[in-house]
């Protein structure tokens, strides 16, 4: 029997470059090795929308499209939604008992994730909701209701796969069982894109992505308003290539590599614009893009196919979380009649 993958992301807007290089290219490579399961996680996008849950509801519909076209394959991919497997929130209970409050607050991520919030949004800014500062450990719960072995992640999620483990180690410790998996990582090549303004993290937050379903024309707006060398005031000009934000997406998206050398020689010593520069990532870019905006308009077209889709996985997972949480209860337990 293969092994199982959980990994997932929440609905709070279509799905950018960063998810590409941070987590899936790695599922699409992954899904004819591994029992793969995606979990649209709608309940988790609430604790910081929950003021805005249309924004949620429409959100799951468009990340499915991007699934469904970057080619996570249905026939070998299960896709669920989070509110359709109400045996997670009873995990997640059962495992908030086994960390506890300064450990959370310890987390880079989720420390990084409130700093970003409160930066963009004021509910933020007077205090956390206690949703989103419990999400790892919904995040764990969420990677144990199918008892996953791997979760593929971004780097900057690493610590988020701790937390899960040091759970699953504590409750099969404590209750005298090996009935968890203890999951581990798989950290991306490219794990973190930078975003558009030069932000060590591409967000949706932070308005500074490119998405995997930008037009041509809002592709090109965005390319030519990235940062190349600030201290190049010329085309003749020696320009810096490393950190240079436009060689980091050329490095990541442009097949041509002997292209790219030759760009990045002739930039180093003044003998190339910005404007090709950016020009020939342009192109790059919308050729990778291209067969993706063409097999999700498809998908968008076949929209009760891509709900019967979502539909069919989430009551597969449903039925698998349900026997997970009455073994769970076996074991500690809490089995009365």
């Amino acid at each position: 029997m293969k092994k199982r993958i959980l990994t997932g992301d929440r609905p709070t807007g279509p799905l950018h470059l960063g998810h590409y290089v941070g987590s899936l290219k790695q599922r699409v490579e992954l899904q004819d090795k591994y029992d793969t399961y995606i979990l649209i996680a709608d309940v988790q996008a609430l604790s910081d929308n929950f003021d805005n849950p249309e924004k949620v509801r429409r959100n799951v519909k468009e990340v499915m499209l991007d699934y469904l076209a970057v080619g996570l394959d249905p026939n070998k991919v299960t896709f669920y939604v989070h509110s359709g497997v109400p045996a997670t929130a009873e995990l997640f209970v059962y495992f908030s008992n086994l960390i506890s409050v300064e450990k959370l607050s310890h987390n880079p991520t989720l420390k990084q994730e409130i700093k970003e919030k409160k930066e963009t949004k004021k509910e933020f800014k007077k205090s956390t909701p206690l949703g989103f500062f419990m999400y790892p450990v919904h995040q764990a719960a969420d990677i144990m209701t199918v008892n996953a072995h791997l979760v593929p992640v971004g780097d900057d999620q690493v610590p988020v796969v701790e937390i899960t483990r040091d759970i699953v180690k504590k409750f099969n410790k404590t209750y005298k069982t090996d009935f968890f998996n203890v999951p581990k990582a798989r950290v991306t090549e490219i794990s973190r894109l930078p975003g558009l303004d030069g932000n060590a993290k591409m967000s949706k937050s932070l308005g500074n992505a490119i998405y995997l379903s930008d037009s041509p024309e809002e592709l090109r707006k965005k390319v030519f308003s990235m940062y190349t060398d600030p201290n190049r005031i010329r085309a003749t000009d020696p320009g810096k290539v490393e950190g240079n934000l436009v060689f980091i997406y050329h490095d990541a998206f442009n097949p041509n590599k002997e292209e790219v050398e030759d760009l990045k020689e002739r930039y180093r010593k003044g003998k190339v614009g910005d404007v090709e520069v950016k020009e020939k990532l342009y192109k790059a870019l919308n050729e990778f893009l291209e067969p993706i905006r063409e097999k999700r308009a498809y998908y968008a077209s076949r929209e009760k196919e891509v709900l019967e889709i979502l539909s069919q996985g989430t009551e597969k997972v449903r039925n698998i979380s349900n026997e997970l949480v009455s073994k769970v209860k076996e074991v500690i337990g809490l089995h009365y009649f």
